[in-house]
């Protein structure tokens, strides 16, 4: 086992207020989003874990609302950037202007939207590649360089960036390195009719909700640090380990299938990924220790991002889904 343990009274009580409030957070949450609980909570298990978020639907699934929704239950700042093909990387980061001052001329930052806590970076995969790298350092190191100058972000600070996979054009994937910062990619899917009648029907007869704060920014940073205490046998860690290393073509004790279909696997941050979030998952379900059924549970939203299907794949209607779900029969539980 892990020597970390949650031992301190206040780490104590933020385990038992994460447990205390899941009720209150899905009774929120339900006032403005029906259905889509796996989404939701793979959204909480990046934020506990101190992670940043990719969000994947077509249009129409209410994934803007979802993370408007979610920043609602956290009393953070939050701000929204519609990505476009002529947005620049100043308009996220924040530029320096010439002003006159007290001793003549000087340069005075203004600061982007990005300094803030929860960042929507909407539809982040139609703005060229030169504007969505300005994110890798805010997502990574927390902070911007901007003329010379490198600055702190407020503390949390989450990305949550969407993205829609079917229109194609006019858009500009996403490059490995960037999608590998993402903790979690959350797939959202149709309702089920039930549900759809419930949206259609309360959605046409009444106006926006406001939506009643859970967790102020200490506490969410508090529960961050609870978050890591959590102790994982040796075992679920090395199960979290060969689950991404099993998914690299070419490595020893790779599946056939992999072999086959895989043109590039997961990298050491899936495992990181894995075992993190399982924490947080744990947590969430009043638990204080990681199982392999938290491993597997996040084994697909980790993965999916990280794993490129080759040509082969595709001609065969694989997809990076397919191959995890693969893994999981292979991979033995221990």
């Amino acid at each position: 086992m892990e020597t970390t343990e949650i031992t301190h009274e206040q780490d104590r009580l933020a385990v038992e207020q994460i447990a205390a409030s899941r009720e209150k957070i899905e009774q929120e949450l339900g006032r403005v989003i029906i259905g889509q609980k796996a989404a939701v909570e793979e959204i909480l298990v990046t934020l506990f874990a101190g992670g940043n978020c990719l969000i994947t639907g077509v249009p129409g699934l209410a994934k803007t609302l979802m993370v408007r929704a979610i920043a609602g239950i956290f009393d953070l700042e939050f701000h929204r950037i519609q990505f476009t093909p002529d947005l620049m990387p100043a308009d996220i980061t924040g530029t320096e202007i010439l002003t006159d001052g007290e001793h003549g001329r000087e340069l005075r930052f203004v600061k982007g939207p990005v300094f803030t806590n929860i960042l929507l970076a909407d539809e982040i995969n139609r703005t060229p590649p030169k504007t969505q790298a300005a994110l890798l350092e805010a997502m990574q190191e927390k902070q911007v360089t901007v003329g010379g100058t490198s600055r702190e972000l407020p503390k949390p600070f989450f990305v949550l960036a969407t993205q829609n996979p079917i229109e194609m054009e006019g858009t500009y994937p996403l490059p490995e390195a960037q999608l590998d910062r993402f903790m979690l990619n959350v797939f959202i899917d149709y309702l089920p009719e039930e549900d759809e009648v419930r949206v259609v029907s309360e959605t046409t007869r009444r106006d926006d909700v406001q939506l009643n704060p859970v967790f102020s920014a200490e506490e969410v940073l508090r529960i961050q640090g609870v978050v890591r205490k959590v102790p994982v046998a040796d075992s679920v860690v090395r199960y979290a380990v060969r689950l991404a290393a099993s998914s690299r073509p070419g490595q020893k004790g790779a599946p056939d299938f992999v072999n086959e279909w895989v043109n590039w696997g997961a990298g050491l941050r899936a495992g990181q990924a894995l075992i993190l979030g399982g924490k947080a998952r744990a947590l969430l379900q009043g638990r204080s220790h990681v199982t392999p059924d938290d491993v597997k549970a996040l084994a697909v939203p980790v993965l999916r991002h990280r794993i490129l299907p080759n040509f082969k794949a595709e001609a065969e209607g694989v997809d990076a889904d397919k191959v995890v779900e693969k893994l999981l029969e292979t991979v033995p539980v221990p």
